[in-house]
């Protein structure tokens, strides 16, 4: 699994008919008002309702009549600004709309924060950010081809591989990290890896092996060649390409199985709003972040109660096992050094979802600030949720129920990979995170054909003749501001042992309270059946309990880089698999706020070190989540989807099961 970027064949110009379909995000930012449902709000603006067309075009105007923008400015970012957490719980209306601003300036290197007032059409604040490099644009695709192909050094690297056609290359622009080698302190770098398109429908089938250009963006001039020891370039074979007419033999069709609703969905949109089976919720998809949820909670016996106030993505990293030279730089943080949320896929019924889901476009703005629209962005739709509950006691009681789960779901590319990310609601009150690692291994050429036992090979495994798949890492970081009942809440950690001896007692449970930030970075444990328990020690179910809400890991891994890898100073993070933090609405990011070409040392290991308390305060939860994938031939030349996750589940928060009013189906 790998993350390097597209091909700049297939990233074009945002200008682009081709990159308004396919290159977009959805910044539907919306959120939940709290209190008791509320539809008739959706029939005007609501404070967290995304940027429009017009008021993205107002961002770029009011800065351009400021002075601070001209036609040399780019944008990483152009987004709502959301509003104090506080106002918007308190259904605080008639706040200024504001909109925040990521700006690059070429010629200067520069990279600046700003935050416009859309209401009374004002720049609020407008800073540089020295030595910070915003996410790689999406016009530097193409500007990152354009110098590479001009260059005698890499035309002369092609032609001793036998490569004459240099308009058959696809190129990879990867972000480089702070290994960046150039003459210019603090150039805007990339790493550029190549591929054989020729007549394959997939160029990452044909890797052009040892062959990197390091490129200077700004002075549009390649810095260095790597120039390795020559490798072929595998051949172009019918099993190395995914497309149906290159599959030798199609299976029968299966007969038809089809999901209908002939009454229409069971859910409710009103504007941004959704409301299923007592759920209720706002949710956005955010250019850096992708698919946020806002204000998410449950009614109860007719009072609607909070769960979480935002939930999302937070930070992406890829590390690869191989540390040659050619290999070494390709450790991607996917949404801080390339900004997931832009690369939002236009979703096709029947495939990437089912046929009869419903569908939110997305309105983003490009590197120029220009408004453009993607279809089909986020889907919502229910499915078959298995069995629910059931009991049967003879000859008495058979009793059992069908579930029905809502999804949330949106997909994203990220050259070779994609990732896609379902937010499932289901009847009984709990809420899973399902993370879908899809596409193609990142590949590496090799010499010597088929073997018949590849252990030996020290970064990967063979999935296909001549071609090796590298081993890696998936490393999500979920950030989770909860407000279970309301925002006064403490996080047990949970732990089960056994019972003492001599004693009836089989299993001992402990619930220790983390007090404070610095007691916060927490690993999973396995034997201790380990789970972290979000409690409102102010609010008691019938019972006289807590109510509380427990996040339940699922897959997990411990990261293998070495402890002196200068990445785990970039990626902090994954020392622990759960942080806990104070809420702090400028924390939002697991790796700081500007990652791209960043020597580190930003996020949570940083902010925790504030010792704050964590008892009954506004906390936020970041869990980490490691896939470790070793690649087999199964994943070639694509790979079936990996699922993987975690789940919110509450515990006490009811005081009986909430599936028990779940009708029989008529």
């Amino acid at each position: 699994m790998a993350t390097a970027l597209g091909t700049t064949e297939s990233r074009p110009l945002i200008g682009d008919a081709a990159s308004h379909r396919w290159l977009g995000v959805f910044v539907l930012v919306v959120s939940l008002i709290g209190g008791a449902p509320a539809w008739a709000d959706d029939q005007e603006r609501h404070p967290l309702d995304p940027l429009n067309r017009d008021e993205i075009a107002a961002v770029v105007e009011i800065l351009t009549n400021a002075g601070k923008v001209g036609p040399g400015t780019r944008f990483a970012l152009i987004a709502l600004q959301e509003p104090p957490k506080a106002l918007v719980t308190n259904s605080a209306v008639g706040q200024a709309r504001q909109a925040s601003v990521v700006a690059y300036e070429r010629a200067a290197n520069r990279t600046i924060e700003g935050l416009v007032d859309l209401t009374h059409r004002h720049v609020i604040s407008w800073k540089t950010r020295p030595g910070a490099q915003p996410p790689i644009l999406m016009e530097e695709y193409a500007l990152t081809a354009e110098i590479v192909r001009a260059d005698s050094r890499w035309r002369a690297a092609m032609q001793r591989r036998g490569i004459l056609d240099f308009d058959n290359v696809a190129l990879d622009p990867w972000p480089i990290g702070p290994e960046a080698r150039s003459p210019t302190r603090g150039a805007r770098m990339v790493g550029v890896v190549a591929y054989y398109k020729g007549p394959s429908p997939n160029p990452y089938a044909r890797p052009i092996e040892g062959v990197i250009a390091y490129v200077d963006l700004n002075a549009r001039r390649v810095v260095r060649i790597l120039d390795g020891p020559v490798i072929p370039v595998p051949p172009a074979t019918r099993g190395n390409d995914l497309d149906e007419a290159s599959v030798d033999r199609q299976r029968p069709l299966p007969t038809p199985l089809e999901t209908r609703q002939p009454d229409g969905p069971s859910f409710e949109r009103h504007g941004h709003l959704v409301r299923w089976q007592n759920w209720q919720f706002r949710f956005a998809v955010h250019p850096r972040e992708g698919l946020v949820l806002y204000t998410v909670a449950y009614e109860d016996a007719g009072r609607l109660r909070s769960i979480l106030y935002r939930a999302s993505l937070s930070e992406l990293f890829v590390p690869y096992a191989d540390r040659t030279p050619a290999w070494s730089f390709r450790n991607a943080f996917d949404q801080g050094e390339i900004d997931l949320g832009r690369y939002a896929n236009s979703l096709e019924p029947g495939t990437d979802v089912p046929a009869y889901a419903a569908f939110y476009d997305a309105t983003v703005a490009d590197d120029h600030g220009r408004a453009y629209d993607i279809p089909r962005a986020v889907a919502l739709y229910e499915r078959d949720g298995g069995l629910l509950w059931k009991h049967f006691d003879y000859p008495r009681t058979n009793e059992s129920r069908r579930g029905r789960e809502l999804v949330l779901g949106w997909i994203a590319n990220q050259g070779n990979y994609e990732y896609g990310f379902n937010w499932i609601f289901h009847q009984d009150g709990t809420l899973q995170m399902e993370a879908l690692l899809i596409g193609i291994v990142l590949p590496k050429a090799m010499a010597g054909g088929p073997r018949a036992d590849d252990n030996h090979l020290p970064h990967g495994r063979m999935v296909a003749p001549d071609i090796e798949g590298v081993h890696h890492q998936h490393w999500f970081n979920f950030r989770l501001d909860m407000d279970v009942d309301g925002p006064a809440n403490t996080v047990l950690e949970v732990n089960t042992a056994p019972g003492s001896p001599g004693t009836a007692t089989v299993a001992r449970v402990t619930e220790t309270p983390i007090g404070r930030e610095g007691q916060a970075a927490r690993r999973l444990d396995a034997g201790a059946s380990r789970v972290w328990k979000i409690v409102n020690a102010g609010s008691r179910n019938a019972l006289g309990q807590p109510v509380a809400y427990v996040l339940e890991p699922g897959e997990n891994s411990s990261p293998f880089l070495l402890a002196d890898s200068p990445l785990l100073k970039r990626a902090g993070f994954l020392s622990a698999h759960l942080w806990v933090t104070a809420y702090d609405p400028t924390q939002q990011y697991a790796a700081g706020q500007f990652v791209n070409q960043a020597g580190g040392g930003d996020g949570l290991p940083r902010w925790v070190q504030a010792n704050r308390s964590l008892v009954n305060r506004d906390v936020v939860l970041w869990y980490t989540m490691g896939i470790t994938h070793i690649p087999r031939p199964e994943d070639w030349p694509v790979m079936s989807v990996h699922r993987a996750g975690f789940r919110l589940v509450p515990t006490g928060f009811f005081s009986r099961n909430p599936a028990l009013d779940v009708p029989r189906p008529r």
